[in-house]
């Protein structure tokens, strides 16, 4: 088993992250909103994270403090949340592919930015961030228990009245405005929560991988989160987390499929490198075949009923 972990945890921790990024993805879409402005607030919160822990709070030879992790992440938290509100608010005027094409020029502007400022590092980024742990499996303590928060907290927005509401602007949101609901602030709201979602666990990976640059918040990522919430599954909160795990994991396993099949070259070469088009592939296919995704609401109604 330590041998299992040693070999697996930075993929194991890497996974759950992953299926954190897939939530903050699916709470702007919990209100009909194509967002794919996650890998910028993700790409911000890492920054904040690296220029804190190496300029701020720099800490030579011993590990890094965990308090100033987590007042690294709630710095991140606040941050970009603001400034997922001074975003949302004229970007979530737009719908469907407009407000998608928004948010990636959104997610540009940042990579570009961080590209050229003094302080992101330029092209080269932040390396040497310090680290609060001594492997990357022990990473677990802190991305388990916020992965668990944080499906807990969606649980229980879907079954209270801001839950609702969103189901409602998500299913018509004409008619959510004739009923009393204010769509702009209800849209806001959940992309402000995906916006700090996103920016916390930046700050968690900006240590986890050691170094930060212009290639973490990119819309290669965006496709991949994309493509976690679409097959997983954009109806429940559970979707994600299970397609988020999986799209993390699958190139580690296209890549050991490629090195140890004995496949010919091209093909071996395609599965290393190709895993965006594998991506696209995907999410043409999920979504004339599974248009909720797989995991749905129907799936655990038919469970309880089969069990009852």
């Amino acid at each position: 088993m330590t041998n299992f972990f040693a070999t697996y945890g930075f993929l194991i921790v890497s996974m759950l992250l992953g299926a954190m990024l897939g939530l903050s993805l699916y709470l702007p879409l919990m209100t009909g909103q194509l967002s794919l402005a996650s890998p910028g607030f993700y790409a911000l919160g890492g920054y904040i994270s690296a220029i804190l822990s190496t300029t701020v709070f720099k800490q030579n030879g011993n590990l890094f403090p965990l308090p100033w992790l987590f007042l690294e992440m709630l710095i991140a938290g606040i941050i970009t949340g603001l400034l997922g509100i001074v975003v949302g608010v004229p970007a979530l005027r737009l719908r469907g592919i407009y407000l998608a094409i928004a948010t990636i020029a959104f997610v540009e502007i940042l990579r570009v930015l961080s590209l050229n400022l003094d302080i992101t590092g330029g092209a080269v980024g932040i390396f040497g961030i310090p680290q609060p742990f001594g492997t990357p499996i022990e990473y677990l303590w802190i991305a388990l228990p916020l992965m668990l928060v944080s499906m807990a907290l969606l649980y229980r927005l879907e079954r209270i009245r801001v839950g609702r509401a969103f189901a409602a602007i998500r299913a018509d949101e004409l008619v959510a405005d004739a009923i009393g609901i204010n769509p702009t602030f209800y849209k806001v709201l959940a992309f402000t929560l995906g916006a700090i979602l996103a920016g916390v666990v930046g700050a968690v990976s900006a240590h986890f991988l050691n170094t930060w640059n212009a290639r973490q918040g990119t819309f290669d990522a965006s496709i991949i989160y994309l493509t976690s919430v679409l097959i997983g599954g954009n109806r429940t909160f559970l979707g994600p987390v299970l397609g988020g795990m999986v799209f993390t994991a699958l190139p580690e396993v296209l890549r050991a499929i490629a090195a140890t099949a004995g496949l010919p070259i091209w093909l071996a070469q395609f599965l290393r490198d190709g895993r965006l088009i594998i991506f696209g592939l995907l999410i043409v296919l999920g979504t004339i075949f599974f248009p909720q995704g797989l995991v749905t609401p129907e799936l655990f109604k038919r469970w309880r009923k089969g069990n009852s």
